[in-house]
C-alpha cells in the first residue's frame, strides 16, 4: 500500500479559481444573451419549426431541447455570480462560536473516519495524517476509527496509534447508523467527517473554524481532490513509445495545430473541481451549499437539533397518516384525545432517534434538513482551498458503483422527499437545489439526443421544418452563445470533459433512475479503495452501441449523399449532424476507453514482472 501512494506525495492540489469581477459580469452578459436568444428559439421552434409529417421525431426532440434548456436555467442562476465567505480567524474559546459569553472552555474537536471493509493500513496513514492538524490555540482533538466491520486488527491498529475505537452490534443505517453510533458516543462540539481514505492537512481546522464564529454556521464543506489522478502522457511521448522516436515529429505536428494533446488523464473524469469550484462555491450566496461528507466539519449542536427536529417531524407526520385512516374507518370526524395520546407514544416507541437521515445520501438529507430549520437560520459554508486528499477511483467497476449511488440518492430525496416543495427552505435554496436534482434526470432527454441524429442519417427524415437558413439564424446564436458563456463561467477549469462524461452517464443515470421509480432500495456499498481487476466492457455496451450505430450511420448518410443512391438529405442538415454525432461519438469513445484502461506500469513493476517471468520458466 505504501508504494502505492509514494509516486503520489508530491503532488500540489490546485488552487482555487481566483474570483474577477469584469470575469462575471462578462458571463452574466453572455448568459443573459443566451437565455434571451433560447427563449426566442424554442419558441420558434414549438411554433413555426415542428415537422407535422414526422410528429413522431419532432416532438421528441422539442421536449427534450425544453428540458435541456430549464437545465441551462437553474445552471445559469447557479454560476451567476461567486459570493466567497471571508476566511476568520480561527477561535480561541467556545464563547467566539455561540451566543454564550460564559462559555469560556477550550474547543473540542472529533475526527470521524467510519470504515467497513478498507484495509487497516490505508486507514493507518489518514490517521498518521490526522496526528498532524496542527492549530494557533489550546484545542482538544480526539480521533475516532468508526470500524462497522468490528475487525480485531483494526482495534489493535487504534490501541496501537493511541486513537479511539467505536463499533456497533449491527450496521443498521450503514454509514449513517455509524455515524449516528458516533456522535452519542462522544462529546467534541464540532466534528470532522472523513472516509477511511482521506488523508486531512494539517491546517483543515486552522483555516475552517473561523467560519464557525458566526453562531449560525451549521458545517463547512472542503473541497474533495484526488491526489493520484492519473496525469497523463503527451501525444509525442506516446507515439514515440508505441511506434519509435521518428514518430514524435507527428505528435509535435499535430500539437502545433490541435494544441497540448494528453492521453491517458483523469480517463473516469474524476476530478472535482468543476463541481466544488464552480458549482458548489457559488452557492454559497444563496446559503445552499451542501455537505458532501468527506472533508467536511460540523457544529455538533446543529446536528442534533435537525435530528430532534426532523424526528418530532416524522412523528407528527406519520401520526397525522394513522389518524387520517382511523377517521376514514370510524366516520368521524374527530379521533380521541385519549387514543390520539396512546397513538403518539406508541409511534414514539417504535420510532427511533437518527442525527443523520437512514438514507444512500445521508450528507446531502442532512443539509437539506438543516437548510429547512427556519428558527435557527443554520447557514453553510462552502470552503475554496482543499483541506485534505483522497483516493480516486481506478476502475470503471468502482465508478459505475459511486455514480449510481451518487444519482439514484438525489432521484430517490427527488421522488420522495422533494426540497423544491419542502418547508423551510427559501426560493433561492429551492432553485439550486432544483438545479441538482433536474440534472439527475437528464438521462431521459439525453438519450434522445443521443438518438435524433442516427434518426435522421438513416432516414433522411428531419425533426425540423427544415434544415434551412431560417433554421440556422435561430439556431446558431442560440448554441454559440452558450458556448461563450459556459467557456467564461467555468475559466479555469476543464469543463469540456465533464459535458461529455455527463452525456455518456445516461444508462448509469437511467438505471437509478429506473430502480427508484420501482420502489426499490438504492444499496449502499462500500467504494472500493484498491483497482477492480476484470474485463469491463460490459459496462459499457450502451455506449459502444451508441458509437458503433452512430459511426454506421454517419458513413451511410455520407455515402448515399455523394452517391445519390439513398437519401434525400439537405447539406445543412448533414453537416449540423455530423457535428452533432461526432460530439456524441466522442463523448462515447470516452467511457469506452475508460474500460479498458490500465495504470502505467512503472519501471519497477517492469523489473518485477521480468523477474517472475524469469523464475516461471527457470532461467
Amino acid at each position: 500500500m505504501d508504494n502505492y501512494f509514494k509516486a503520489f506525495e508530491h503532488r500540489l492540489p490546485p488552487e482555487p479559481v481566483p474570483h474577477s469581477i469584469s470575469r462575471e459580469l462578462l458571463y452574466q452578459y453572455l448568459a443573459t444573451c443566451n437565455l434571451t436568444l433560447g427563449i426566442w428559439y424554442l419558441g420558434w421552434r414549438w411554433m413555426f419549426a415542428l415537422n407535422y409529417d414526422a410528429l413522431w421525431f419532432s416532438l421528441p426532440l422539442a421536449f427534450a431541447e425544453s428540458c435541456a434548456f430549464i437545465g441551462s436555467m437553474l445552471f445559469t442562476y447557479n454560476l451567476w455570480r461567486t459570493d466567497d465567505e471571508p476566511i476568520r480567524t480561527p477561535p480561541y474559546r467556545m464563547a467566539e462560536c455561540t451566543n454564550d459569553e460564559m462559555d469560556d472552555r477550550p474547543l473540542s474537536v472529533d475526527v470521524f473516519f467510519p470504515s467497513y471493509d478498507e484495509e487497516p493500513e490505508l486507514v493507518k496513514l489518514s490517521i498518521l495524517d490526522a496526528q498532524k492538524i496542527t492549530y494557533p490555540h489550546d484545542v482538544e482533538i480526539n480521533i475516532f476509527i468508526l470500524d462497522d466491520g468490528r475487525r480485531p486488527e483494526m482495534e489493535a491498529m487504534a490501541s496501537a496509534m493511541n486513537v479511539g475505537y467505536i463499533t456497533r452490534e449491527s450496521n443498521i443505517g450503514f454509514k449513517a447508523g455509524n455515524l449516528r453510533n458516533a456522535i452519542e458516543r462522544t462529546s467534541g462540539d464540532f466534528v470532522v467527517i472523513c472516509d477511511a481514505d482521506t488523508r486531512p492537512f494539517p491546517t483543515i481546522l486552522e483555516n475552517t473554524l473561523g467560519y464557525f464564529r458566526d453562531p449560525t454556521v451549521a458545517w463547512v464543506q472542503t473541497p474533495q481532490w484526488f491526489f493520484d489522478v492519473p496525469e497523463g502522457e503527451r501525444l509525442p511521448e506516446f507515439l514515440s513509445r508505441k511506434l519509435g522516436r521518428w514518430s514524435r515529429f507527428i505528435g509535435r505536428g499535430i500539437e502545433a495545430v490541435y494544441g497540448p494533446v494528453t492521453l491517458g488523464d483523469d480517463p473516469f473524469v474524476n476530478d472535482p473541481q468543476m463541481f466544488y469550484d464552480i458549482i458548489q462555491r457559488r452557492r454559497n450566496g444563496a446559503n445552499a451549499s451542501f455537505c458532501c461528507g468527506a472533508g467536511s466539519i460540523h457544529r455538533r449542536e446543529a446536528v442534533m437539533e435537525a435530528a430532534l427536529r426532523a424526528y418530532a417531524e416524522q412523528i407528527t407526520k406519520e401520526q397525522d397518516e394513522v389518524e387520517k385512516q382511523i377517521r376514514r374507518l370510524t366516520k368521524e370526524s374527530k379521533v380521541d384525545d385519549s387514543i390520539s395520546e396512546n397513538l403518539r407514544n406508541e409511534i414514539l416507541f417504535d420510532t427511533e432517534f437518527t442525527p443523520y437521515k437512514f438514507h444512500v445520501s445521508e450528507d446531502l438529507y442532512t443539509s437539506i434538513v438543516l437548510h429547512s430549520d427556519r428558527e435557527r437560520n443554520w447557514r453553510s459554508v462552502m470552503h475554496p482551498r482543499v483541506e485534505s486528499k483522497m483516493l480516486s477511483p481506478q476502475d470503471l467497476q468502482t465508478w459505475t458503483v459511486q455514480r449510481f449511488k451518487y444519482s439514484g440518492g438525489s432521484i430517490d430525496i427527488f421522488m420522495n422527499d422533494n426540497p423544491v416543495f419542502r418547508k423551510g427552505l427559501t426560493l433561492k435554496q429551492k432553485l439550486m437545489y432544483g438545479a441538482s436534482f433536474w440534472s439527475n434526470l437528464s438521462a431521459i432527454w439525453n438519450i434522445i439526443f443521443l438518438a435524433c441524429p442516427i434518426i435522421y442519417f438513416l432516414s433522411s427524415i428531419a425533426p425540423v421544418d427544415a434544415y434551412d437558413v431560417n433554421f440556422y439564424m435561430h439556431f446558431l446564436p442560440f448554441v454559440l452563445t452558450a458556448e461563450l458563456a459556459m467557456m467564461v463561467g467555468t475559466w479555469g477549469v476543464d469543463g469540456y470533459k465533464g459535458k461529455t462524461n455527463f452525456l455518456a452517464f445516461f444508462p448509469v443515470n437511467l438505471r437509478a433512475l429506473w430502480t427508484v421509480l420501482r420502489g426499490r432500495k438504492i444499496s449502499f456499498p462500500t467504494t472500493p479503495k484498491e483497482r477492480q481487476t476484470g474485463n469491463f466492457f460490459k459496462l459499457v455496451i450502451p455506449q459502444a452501441s451508441v458509437f458503433f450505430l452512430s459511426l454506421f450511420a454517419l458513413i451511410f448518410a455520407w455515402s448515399g449523399h455523394m452517391t445519390g443512391l439513398w437519401g434525400d438529405y439537405s447539406f445543412g442538415g448533414l453537416v449540423l449532424n455530423t457535428f452533432w454525432i461526432m460530439n456524441n461519438m466522442f463523448a462515447m469513445w470516452g467511457m469506452m476507453a475508460a474500460a479498458f484502461w490500465q495504470p502505467p506500469t512503472t519501471n519497477k513493476e517492469q523489473e518485477e514482472n521480468r523477474s517472475s517471468e524469469e523464475l516461471k520458466y527457470g532461467v
